[in-house]
């Protein structure tokens, strides 16, 4: 067998290993939601504004003086999620057989480039996928407020969290209250 036809291959199998792992990425039951949320100091979405990241796992406690805002008034949420969605384009049949058949002439300085070509057009064969939106309605991450640090004792009948799942044009008396912000999955 040529080397090259090992290399194509190659490029075959690992195109279908790729595809294979994606579809089977697919199925999990709940795909990692990545939040992304952006802060604004004045109620309405005005003021200075600092946009913050989560991308799953464990929950992530954010000070306010981190941010560097005075307070919150407002929370815009964007959260999205990662799906595989296989694109399959075929090579060109044309230049994937000259790759596989012909033989190499080691005077011309041009004859690596069909296989070149074609061992791109195979890894280019499928497209791995794209971000989705999630709707708000399936969305299973947000912000909590916190008023003290998470775990710290709270004075009596007072509100210790307050937790946004969608966006909010102004959280009130949360506004000045907040002085920690827990990103990740809430119920």
């Amino acid at each position: 067998m040529k080397r090259r036809n090992r290399f194509l291959l190659a490029g075959l199998a690992s195109a279908g290993a790729v595809a294979g792992a994606g579809l089977l990425y697919n199925r999990r039951p709940h795909p990692t939601e990545w939040l992304y949320v952006t802060v604004f100091s004045e109620p309405g979405y005005l003021g200075r504004n600092e946009t913050l990241s989560w991308t799953g796992g464990e929950r992530e406690i954010v000070p306010l003086d981190q941010i560097q805002l005075p307070r919150i008034g407002s929370i815009r949420l964007e959260r999205r999620v990662y799906r595989f969605q296989p694109d399959v384009r075929p090579p060109n049949v044309f230049i994937l057989w000259h790759a596989i058949t012909e033989r190499a002439d080691p005077t011309d300085p041009e004859e690596g480039l069909s296989s070149f070509i074609a061992m791109n057009q195979l890894a280019g064969m499928f497209s791995l996928g794209q971000w989705e939106s999630v709707r708000e309605s399936e969305a299973r991450s947000g912000v909590r407020l916190w008023a003290e640090r998470p775990g710290q004792a709270i004075a009596p009948g007072a509100a210790p969290s307050h937790d946004v799942l969608a966006n909010t044009a102004d959280l009130g008396s949360w506004s000045t209250r907040t002085r920690y912000l827990e990103l990740g999955y809430h119920s």
